[in-house]
């Protein structure tokens, strides 16, 4: 009975070990040692993620949501498929981490009408963008986050019907009605300046 059970028996094959004592998926070990860093990941996909994130939320709450997708996806990249879309992988945590925050800001306390006097905090500088930003809050949400997915996040309608729940159709009229909407009204925020 011993001699059924041995190195190639049930223990070989809890180990990974087929028939032979070769291993038939790679270690843990092996695979990470051939997956890219996850700070190049970082230097190369931060840009677009944090332009996905300032063009749904505004530049005030894009740099907490997009410190939470990257903290989410340090956690899960070693899961990920060697074959993975990496950019869409992130921006899709990205959309899913600001519709926790719209969740999470719909449960804060409703502002008092006497405020505590404030911090004397300078205003930020306004940046070269923000007319731009502010034209993208406008837009309805479907439209914003069509928008923001395909031409600041570089997805495919496809992707972004995914990321959004619809069909292809769906994603590429909603981002070509919002790229509409934004030629229209960013071009008379820029005459009224």
């Amino acid at each position: 009975m011993s001699e059924l059970v041995g190195s190639r028996g049930c223990a070989g094959r809890l180990l990974g070990q087929g028939f032979g004592g070769q291993t038939s998926q790679p270690t843990a070990v092996e695979r990470l040692s051939k997956v890219k860093p996850f700070d190049d990941v970082v230097a190369e996909h931060g840009g677009t993620v944090l332009r996905v994130c300032r063009a749904a939320l505004g530049q005030s709450d894009a740099d907490d949501v997009w410190t939470e997708t990257f903290v989410s996806a340090m956690r899960a990249y070693p899961g990920l498929p060697d074959d993975a879309n990496v950019e869409a992988w992130l921006v899709t945590i990205a959309h899913h981490k600001i519709i926790d925050f719209h969740r999470a800001a719909r449960r804060r306390p409703v502002p008092v009408d006497v405020l505590p006097e404030p911090a004397a905090e300078p205003a930020p500088e306004p940046g070269e963008h923000d007319a731009l930003y502010e034209a993208l809050r406008q837009l309805p949400d479907k439209q914003r986050h069509a928008v923001a997915y395909h031409h600041l996040g570089g997805l495919s309608h496809r992707e972004v019907a995914h990321v959004l729940g619809g069909t292809e159709a769906a994603a590429r009229r909603a981002s070509a009605d919002g790229i509409k909407a934004l030629r229209r009204t960013y071009q008379q925020e820029r005459a009224h300046r």
